[in-house]
């Protein structure tokens, strides 16, 4: 294909992807470069019979003016990206420098709520990832050996949880394993502890948000690796069954290598997706205990005052830590592809 027939055919992709994606990027940039403005505050005295006393006011006049005249707020250059609430480079030096050990420096880190939302997130999502491929795989490979008969319903049935849309799929799960209902009644039965809560405990708290995001996206990778196995080549695999290979055998070093590509397709979207948890913080009210990136964003956003600021400076730290997290993924894929050209 000649460039400029290229240039033309990809122009309108270019384009959108400038003004969807490029620009709003670039606006978040500059916002995070940003704080809001100090409220203008007006000491005024008053006198009486009995004394003067003095009291202080915002001026709404002179907030209003100054935000209207500065509607980016006052410049603060990378002062967001180090204050306390994100990467808090003073404070983890200080823990770094007076820590007894490497329990004590994690557990200050722990205390900067930046750390304490990525903690959550690095562990959602290295977790719900690769489980979430086996368990695709697995399924894919079982549904594909059931009769034909069987395949639709079975089919339609494990689609469900891909179906129900997240925000509604959690707010289910915290009805149930909510002391009366039907998931927390059985387990302070069996435990015999009637106070036993699955929203009190952090460790329970990152299980089921957890477990909520693996029965959520099994569906997304059992579908594509589904896709995948009907383009498997039947003479290999008979050639393989000939020879005397097991099931075991087959799947191992026929199907699993035949897959690989697809498993880097999953991969990449559950992390981009993964990274980005929200959804389920949310539903199932674990804030208190489980707290990620993106709903760092939203309580930045969502507050009595709003701080665009924070919120902007959270949002690239996040996209930075995307980038990070694809990065080797994509570099295996180019050596790969690579490799294939020669």
């Amino acid at each position: 294909m000649p460039h400029r027939t290229f240039l033309w055919f990809i122009l309108p992709s270019l384009l959108a992807m400038v003004l969807f994606i490029a620009l709003p990027i670039g606006s978040v940039i500059v916002q995070s470069l940003y704080v809001e403005h100090p409220q203008v505050m007006v000491e005024s005295e008053s006198c009486g019979p009995f004394g003067c006393t003095s009291a202080t006011t915002v001026d709404q006049a002179a907030t209003r003016a100054l935000r209207e005249a500065h509607p980016l707020g006052r410049f603060n250059g990378l002062g967001t990206y180090l204050d306390r609430n994100h990467l808090a480079t003073t404070e983890v030096s200080a823990a770094w420098q007076t820590a007894t050990g490497p329990g004590d420096f994690v557990s200050r880190l722990m205390n900067l709520p930046f750390y304490k939302a990525l903690a959550f997130t690095l562990t959602y999502t290295f977790v719900v990832t690769p489980v979430v491929i086996l368990a695709g795989l697995a399924i894919a490979l079982g549904v594909n050996g059931l009769p034909r008969l069987l395949r639709g319903p079975t089919i339609f049935v494990s689609l469900l949880p891909m179906i129900v849309t997240p925000l509604i799929g959690s707010l289910i799960l915290f009805w149930m394993i909510d002391a009366d209902g039907i998931i927390g009644a059985t387990l302070q039965r069996i435990a015999g502890d009637p106070d036993l809560s699955l929203k009190a405990s952090p460790a329970l708290t990152w299980l089921t948000v957890i477990l909520y995001g693996i029965w959520h996206q099994a569906p997304f990778a059992f579908i594509v690796f589904y896709a995948g196995l009907q383009t498997v080549p039947s003479e290999t695999l008979e050639a393989a069954q000939i020879d005397g290979a097991s099931r075991w055998q087959r799947i191992r070093y026929v199907v699993v290598p035949y897959m690989a590509p697809l498993a880097v397709f999953v991969t990449l979207i559950q992390l981009m997706d993964n990274f980005r948890v929200f959804e389920a913080i949310v539903g199932l009210s674990a804030a208190a205990n489980a707290t990620s990136l993106s709903y760092f964003i939203y309580s930045d956003l969502n507050g009595d005052t709003q701080q665009f600021g924070s919120a902007a400076a959270t949002s690239m730290l996040t996209i930075l830590g995307v980038a990070i997290l694809l990065t080797p993924v994509l570099i295996r894929t180019w050596r790969d592809f690579n490799r294939k050209r020669v």
